[in-house]
């Protein structure tokens, strides 16, 4: 490998660093504290300003969530509410830091190895992506947690609401007895009632911070309830009733894809597995890829037709209940 191109990737590797470490240290705390202030004075935050609270529960559809994706490229605006989501006190200039110091690490080891350079950036590529794969594994798991937990937490409710409770006295209750993610969640509400935001603002905040449709469904009826009247117990028996009865057509449709999800699998993983295999008995064989013009057109080929097959995949088993 050239001593130019190792010098360059040497001088962006350190700039990235340098930068990274700059966010790093470039602490955000004024900026929830004047958020704060200005909710506790009436007044509208930076957060209400950019528009993140502007709609209200019964305005936005009901199936609206936010995918990874479109909270990633929105300007990094919705950064923040991902790492909410995902219950990290991790600050997206750290993240980013952790992800341009892996991705660095791996382009030098992959480099001082002595691989063929072809494989660089997809080294540097796939390191860098693991703090991003390990934000929605635990984003993913924790509003899988909250699903499971919304059954009980409305059956709760619907107790202390026939005993004679209020609702935030229920909101409350639910925070003691039940635990994190939807005890958390929960007393969240709660305390932001008592610190004097309004019901339905408090109840969009636990929407956006869980996009979980079921959860739509239970603040827009407490909504709807608290402004024309009925029998809230009821209904939230009838929500919880209809979570638990999708939770069972969901584990048979789970059980009937498997076999396609498992093929998906090894369909997906073969091609990858068969090259690196390769690569290691006869590495002049694989090289052909990198180095012939038509090489590099099959390579180029074969990702575009495995990323095609993963998305047909997952189109064919990805059923929504």
């Amino acid at each position: 490998m050239s001593p130019l191109l190792i010098s360059i990737a040497a001088f962006v590797g350190v700039a990235a660093l340098v930068g990274g470490l700059a966010m790093l240290f470039r602490s955000p705390a004024d900026a929830k504290i004047e958020d704060r202030l200005a909710v506790l004075t009436g007044g509208k935050s930076a957060i209400a300003a950019k528009g993140r609270l502007k709609d209200s529960v019964l305005t936005v559809p009901l199936d609206t969530t936010y995918n990874v994706l479109e909270l990633f490229l929105a300007k990094f605006k919705n950064l923040s509410l991902l790492f909410e989501q995902a219950d990290t006190t991790m600050t997206p200039s750290r993240f980013l830091a952790i992800s341009g110091g892996l991705a660095f690490a791996a382009a030098v080891t992959t480099i001082f190895a002595r691989v063929h350079p072809g494989f660089i950036p997809f080294a540097a590529l796939g390191a860098g992506v693991l703090p991003l794969m390990w934000l929605v594994m635990r984003r993913k798991r924790r509003l899988k947690a909250f699903a499971k937990q919304l059954p009980d937490a409305l059956e709760l409710m619907s107790r202390a609401l026939r005993a004679g409770h209020s609702l935030g006295a229920g909101f409350h209750l639910v925070s003691e007895e039940m635990n994190a993610p939807i005890g958390t969640e929960f007393g969240r509400v709660f305390e932001e009632q008592n610190l004097g935001i309004p019901f339905e603002q408090a109840l969009d905040s636990l929407t956006d911070r869980v996009p979980n449709l079921d959860l739509r469904f239970f603040s827009t009826a407490v909504v709807l309830q608290r402004t024309t009247g009925g029998d809230l117990a009821e209904i939230l028996d009838k929500i919880g009733y209809l979570v638990r009865e999708r939770f069972k057509i969901w584990g048979a449709v789970q059980a009937l894809t498997g076999e396609g999800r498992l093929s998906g699998i090894v369909l997906l993983a073969l091609p990858p597995v068969l090259f690196a295999a390769v690569y290691r008995l006869n590495p002049e064989y694989v090289s052909v890829l990198f180095t012939d013009p038509m090489g590099k057109k099959m390579l180029a080929g074969g990702v575009v037709l495995q990323l095609l097959g993963a998305l047909v995949i997952r189109k064919i088993i990805n059923i929504k209940v």
